[in-house]
């Protein structure tokens, strides 16, 4: 199966922002559980171990990577119940990652955001993809559906590449 791609680039004056919703019939503090108490994070991203606070690091397990490794990322702001950002560097750079939560009608919008400055934007053609991935994890942890598989991932990565493109040509 191919996932459907829903992100998108937008540009700021440093950089540019990938941005990907995705919307539950849970409220914003049910979802905000989901998206910040380890137990939770372990059916859809992966556990975490240390002490949730801005400034602090904490260890998070990459769980549904091969090898299921571990990084530190730090928890730069904090506003429970709406936003959080996260940082972390690894071998591939410097991230910057933002959560929001969002009442809507009949539920509420996560969305996620990568802050990308101008010198890591083409990062979103390799980054699209797998947040696409972790996104749609969540959906099927909050719904109890079947996991997706990676692989149907891939194909995203041209609209992405698109992606990239549009905004190396807007002004």
């Amino acid at each position: 199966m191919t996932a459907t791609p829903t992100g998108r680039l937008v540009r700021r004056e440093d950089g540019a922002d990938l941005v990907i919703d995705r919307t539950f019939p849970e409220p914003v503090d049910e979802m905000w559980a989901a998206i910040t108490e380890s137990d939770r994070t372990a059916t859809w991203f992966g556990p975490w171990t240390g002490t949730a606070a801005p400034g602090n690091t904490i260890r998070v397990q990459m769980r549904f990577e091969d090898g299921e490794p571990w990084m530190d990322m730090t928890i730069e702001e904090c506003e429970r119940p709406t936003r959080y950002v996260l940082s972390s560097s690894d071998d591939f750079g410097s991230w910057l990652m933002e959560m929001q939560v969002a009442a809507e009608p009949d539920g509420c919008r996560v969305r996620l955001i990568q802050h990308l400055d101008s010198a890591s934007v083409a990062l979103a053609a390799d980054t699209g993809p797998g947040w696409e991935y972790y996104l749609d994890l969540l959906v099927a942890a909050r719904s109890r559906g079947p996991r997706p598989d990676f692989d149907g991932y891939l194909e995203l990565k041209g609209h992405y590449e698109s992606e990239v493109a549009r905004v190396a040509e807007s002004p």
